[in-house]
């Protein structure tokens, strides 16, 4: 009897390689991840409404236009050479590492030249094409942000207060790209945004302090695990935020509507940072990062929308 061989078709499953089409299109969304668009908007936001209540008069739109350009360029590309800067201590985080760059999927050398061009080009795009001015108030938000903050974070929990500075900006390249000069309204706006600053950032170290904590970083809820100094920290900028914030009213850069809006919103968001000091949980810290994330949007689309 004759014996048969019988052979089976090979199911083994071979992966195709990847299209040029998903290719492109992972590329795409690693370039817009690297630049953090979230961030960006809200950094436009605050600067749309500077330029706003600097403006004297009718509004030039198209000069508005340019300053968003050039202040956006600077953004991402600033946003981008952080990446590029703190790509070792970002592998090193759950929240971070599956970014581009810890990621493996972006070259560094590639980051630099990108995150490079981006910033150099909105820093000469606002100098030249709106005013010398604005292009000074931004180089000082690039330098401040890449050489002092992100270097401080693994030294001092004093960086917060120094990383204060350029996020508070902003407002103050809108104001003098509208008015050609800094008054100080300008001043005004930037305190307020420079104390949200302080609650907003410490509840996002409350929240992932464990993850700073083995990347190095020396934030204040790391450096005090205990959270007391903190709370206090958290409390007290809310306060004053909660005084500084009425002040556009007092100064005639907003209205009565303002007025309000501006009291209920600080006193909203004293209350859920009074919350964290009290109940010190987690869950607390969130609820006080996402008023922080509705407190400014609303402070400042209602102060544009009120402006006298």
């Amino acid at each position: 009897m004759r014996s048969t061989t019988v052979t089976l078709p090979d199911n083994t499953d071979t992966a195709s390689p990847p299209s040029k089409h998903s290719v492109f299109v992972r590329r795409v969304a690693d370039y817009v991840e690297f630049i953090k668009p979230r961030l960006v908007v809200m950094i436009l936001i605050t600067t749309a409404a500077g330029f706003y209540l600097g403006a004297q008069q009718t509004i030039d739109w198209l000069l508005c236009l340019h300053t968003l350009i050039g202040a956006g360029l600077t953004a991402a590309g600033v946003l981008g050479l952080n990446q590029y800067l703190e790509r070792d201590v970002d592998a090193q985080m759950k929240r971070t590492q599956e970014r581009p760059l810890p990621d493996g999927r972006m070259n560094p050398l590639e980051a630099l030249f990108v995150g490079a061009a981006l910033t150099s080009g909105g820093m000469l795009y606002l100098t030249f094409v709106v005013n010398m001015l604005s292009g000074f108030v931004i180089s000082l938000i690039v330098v401040s942000y890449l050489f002092l903050y992100t270097p401080l974070k693994r030294k001092t929990s004093l960086c917060t207060l120094i990383g204060a500075v350029p996020g508070a900006l902003p407002p103050v390249v809108g104001w003098v790209a509208a008015r050609g000069s800094l008054t100080g309204e300008a001043w005004v706006l930037f305190t307020i945004l420079f104390l949200w600053q302080i609650p907003h950032s410490l509840a996002i170290a409350i929240i992932y302090r464990e993850d700073y904590a083995n990347a190095g970083f020396r934030l204040l809820p790391v450096i005090h695990p205990d959270g007391s100094s903190t709370r206090r920290q958290i409390v007290i900028n809310c306060v004053a935020l909660l005084g500084i914030g009425l002040l556009p009213a007092l100064y005639n850069i907003a209205g009565s509507v303002y007025f309000f809006t501006a009291l209920v919103a600080g006193v909203v968001f004293l209350a859920f940072g009074i919350y964290l000091a009290r109940t010190r949980s987690l869950k607390a810290a969130r609820y006080l990062l996402y008023a922080s994330l509705l407190y400014l949007p609303v402070v400042f689309i209602t102060m544009a929308l009120d402006k006298i």
